[in-house]
């Protein structure tokens, strides 16, 4: 299971840089480009944030991460970068 977190986890961030790539590169360009790629992109990234949150409850028992370390595993699915940061920070040696 850990290691569907960790795919879940680059997935969510590429995902959440895609959102934004279209918001702030696509839409003041290409409008129409802008619409028809909003659906899919943010679909796909709302189906991989939920995944990783529970991905993230569950496995928080048997990975034993204190109560501060999931409170920034689950924060950092809020800030772009930050699912990189968590697989680097506390997935990578395990």
């Amino acid at each position: 299971m850990l290691r569907i977190f960790k795919i879940t986890a680059i997935l969510e961030g590429i995902s959440y840089l895609a959102l934004f790539c279209n918001m702030l590169f696509i839409k003041p360009s290409y409008f129409e480009l802008y619409h028809s790629l909003l659906y899919p992109i943010g679909m796909s990234h709302g189906v991989l944030f939920i995944g990783y949150v529970l991905l993230a409850f569950l496995l928080k028992n048997k990975m034993r991460w204190s109560l501060s370390t999931f409170g920034i595993i689950l924060l950092a699915s809020l800030v772009p970068l930050g699912t990189f940061y968590v697989d680097y920070k506390y997935l990578r040696n395990v």
